[in-house]
């Protein structure tokens, strides 16, 4: 059972991981996705213009729920919640941002690939962990080896997961949602087909339909 704080998880299997280079794309993308049936949104701190995007999303959007992904410190975690993320993907792990998690009340998914990782965050009370890259990192079957010495913990792989591989992890019992930036190619975005993306986001919800009839 998720624990209440990642309840939003329970309403989608993927994920999308967004890059966006460019203001204006945000919500267009962001409508786009939601009208394919993608709600739960990760926007990654990787472009000037993320805090931007996430505000304007979180504004704009109603019926998405935004996130902010790649923090990798407690001043960025601080600034995407101020920026409206309403929870926070770290691809790596730390006191500060377990802390911030903590006191503001905002959930995380912090980064963890090995069973020492597992456990620390296991330890401070966190119990839905992002791995990545997941492909360079065991994959689906490190994921699966985990579910023995901890059953009560659930994994969010992202990092090299497709349509050709997605049904891999999604099959697995902890694993609660899989990321990935392949419903977002980059020709369709730069040129504003935003029809493609809601198809590819459409075919991507399908999909994961599967992980519904397993649970």
């Amino acid at each position: 059972m998720l624990p209440q704080a990642y309840n939003f998880l329970a309403s989608t299997s993927v994920i999308p991981v967004m890059v966006i280079e460019r203001e204006a794309d945000a919500i267009p993308m962001a409508e786009a996705l939601v009208a394919g049936g993608i709600k739960v949104l990760e926007i990654t701190l990787r472009t000037p213009c993320a805090l931007a995007a996430i505000k304007a999303i979180s504004e704009a959007v109603p019926d998405a729920h935004v996130g902010a992904g790649t923090v990798c410190n407690g001043d960025d975690f601080s600034a995407a919640v101020d920026a409206g993320a309403r929870f926070i993907v770290s691809p790596g792990q730390s006191d500060a941002l377990f802390d911030k998690s903590i006191t503001s009340n905002t959930p995380l998914l912090p980064g963890a690939v090995t069973a020492t990782e597992v456990m620390r965050a296991a330890e401070a009370g966190f119990k839905v962990l992002k791995f990545f890259p997941a492909s360079t990192s065991g994959g689906a079957a490190a994921i699966k080896a985990f579910s023995g010495p901890f059953s009560s913990i659930s994994f969010v792989p992202t990092g090299g997961i497709g349509p050709k591989n997605l049904l891999e992890y999604l099959q697995l019992p902890n694993v609660q949602a899989a990321g990935g930036s392949w419903m977002l190619p980059k020709d369709k975005v730069q040129s504003g087909d935003w029809h493609a993306v809601t198809q590819l986001s459409r075919e991507a919800s399908e999909l994961s339909k599967i992980k519904e009839s397993i649970q």
